[in-house]
């Protein structure tokens, strides 16, 4: 059988580019080797600029439970087991969305669902062959050995990826082995939490403030209230034996006692499950040496994985699916024009690379050692200046990641994520987010005169034209790639270059004009269609 994109994994990264490929009119077939949908605690939430993402995605509020737009945590966050104070930002990056990672595989399967895209369970991908134009995938299941074909392969399925492997493509990167990573679900007595703050009380050694990591001498400590689920508690020691023993609630007990030189009462969590009781040793921070290979593509953990906190490889991998969701679309659908599929290696390389340079720095932070003690202290001090706080909350979050579209001399906004503008259309308002779920570019004309979409003419239909007010931004003019990335921008009135600066811009992220569009558009604006 022929599909025009076969998606290896079911976790959340494959259903949701299954999502973004079926809400753009594109059916996907999805494979994924575990019969029923895992249940074994994994993610906890999304962190940073995926979440507003999600809400470009008309997701935030089915995974969040809650109506509105999300809004950015003004509190405190860590890097490297050091607190950030987002207080003393006006506007900060870092967005938070609580959600365990089997809810949100279970929301993004119902909406796949919803789209009518098939999921095929209890399927396992054995090999990989093809060429340029279609791909071969021999898979295994309940009836036997079968053979699918594809335009292309998306590779969602995880470190371990058979996809990656097949084509040979490397995964470099480094190893933690003297790392042991215990994570437990306990109760605590109600007593030992303040009620005020949320910190666990810990007599003999003080106040652990609720998800932050916390490094002593001796290893790493983080308590974890998430609503409505008993307290997840963590330890990270090092250069501890291995040991084939099975994990218990003692074993942690000791753990914790020998980080944080005091004890903290922990007895079985109560509540549904599944809790975790788990111990891992070493870890691994890799980034694939290229995320496309012909008609094969990587996303997730089969691209890149991480060791660091706040759950890195989730949220750089969300935001691979919508990228790589509008470029395999357009790219199936025949408007895509050159380069289009290609600059998703590019552009998400840039991500995960960024990303793995985070979760190095992190690991730096976290090692044992006089020296890293000294470099904290340092560290610390620094992140008392407002600056040096956004620019590492601008890390965490994925937002200092500006892409090249292509310009010479790009505006500010060019290349980074669209501010959440609120737009006048009218007597009526409407947020970009809102208008992004089109799941098309849309052109911003922002000028009270329409001057923009008047002097543009041959702008193809898939392209929305929006002309609106607002007091988000003094730039005249917007182009918005589908992913909600700025491809072009101007503060200026329409000149012939900046119309030509618009114009490539336009047909490098929006393809051409068909000659029948270029003539509507034309007769529309009383011109001759050139």
């Amino acid at each position: 059988m022929g599909y025009d994109v076969i998606i290896a994994g079911a976790g959340p990264v494959g259903l949701l580019v299954a999502c973004e490929l079926g809400r753009a009119g594109v059916r996907p077939l999805v494979l994924e080797r575990h019969a029923e949908a895992e249940t074994e605690p994994r993610a906890n939430g999304l962190v940073g600029q995926v979440v507003p993402l999600m809400d470009r995605r008309g997701l935030y509020e089915r995974l969040s439970g809650t109506s509105g737009p999300p809004r950015p945590n003004d509190r405190y966050f860590m890097f490297g087991g050091l607190a950030l104070d987002l207080s003393l930002l006006d506007d900060g990056p870092i967005y938070t969305l609580p959600i365990p990672q089997r809810e949100l595989v279970a929301v993004l399967g119902e909406y796949a669902a919803e789209l009518g895209i098939e999921v095929r369970r209890g399927i396992t991908v054995e090999a990989v062959a093809g060429d340029d134009d279609e791909v071969a995938v021999e898979i295994s299941g309940p009836d036997g050995a079968a053979s699918v074909r594809g335009r292309y392969l998306v590779g969602a399925d995880g470190a371990h990826s058979i996809v990656r492997k097949q084509r040979g493509i490397g995964f470099p990167g480094i190893g933690y082995d003297r790392t042991t990573a215990r994570t437990v679900h306990a109760s605590i007595p109600a007593d030992w939490v303040d009620p005020v703050s949320g910190a666990l009380r810990v007599p003999g050694f003080g106040p652990v403030r609720p998800f932050l990591s916390l490094r002593t001498e001796h290893g790493g400590f983080t308590y974890a209230p998430f609503a409505g689920r008993p307290p997840m508690l963590s330890t990270v020691e090092w250069d501890e034996p291995p040991t084939e023993e099975p994990m218990t609630l003692a074993e942690m007990r000791g753990s914790i006692t020998r980080v944080l030189g005091a004890e903290i009462p922990l007895d079985e969590p109560v509540g549904p499950g599944p809790h975790l009781l788990r111990r891992l040793r070493g870890g691994h921070t890799r980034v694939a040496e290229r995320f496309r290979d012909g008609p094969v593509l990587l996303a997730g953990d089969a691209a890149h994985v991480y060791t660091g906190g706040g759950g890195p490889g989730l949220n750089v991998g969300l935001t691979d699916a919508v990228e790589l969701g509008w470029k395999l679309a357009a790219e199936v659908q025949g408007w895509a024009p050159p380069g289009l599929l290609d600059s998703y290696d590019r552009e998400r390389r840039q991500a995960a690379t960024r990303t793995e340079l985070a979760a190095r720095a992190q690991s730096a932070l976290l090692a044992p050692g006089g020296d890293t003690t000294a470099l904290r202290t340092v560290f610390g001090e620094l992140l008392t200046d407002e600056s040096a706080v956004a620019r590492v909350a601008a890390v965490i979050a994925g937002t200092d990641v500006r892409y090249d579209m292509g310009i010479a001399d790009p505006h500010p906004l060019v290349g980074y994520s669209a501010p959440d503008l609120t737009l006048r259309l009218g007597d009526s308002t409407v947020r970009l987010a809102e208008l992004l779920r089109e799941y098309r570019p849309l052109l911003l004309d922002l000028g009270a005169d329409r001057a923009w979409s008047a002097a543009l003419t041959g702008v193809p239909d898939r392209v929305g034209v929006v002309c609106a007010q607002t007091e988000g931004t003094t730039a005249a003019a917007l182009l918005v790639r589908p992913d909600g990335r700025v491809a072009w921008a101007t503060d200026s009135v329409p000149g012939p270059g900046q119309i030509a600066e618009c114009r490539a811009a336009l047909a490098r992220w929006a393809g051409a004009a068909t000659p029948d569009e270029r003539v509507a558009s034309a007769g529309a604006a009383g011109e001759s269609a050139p």
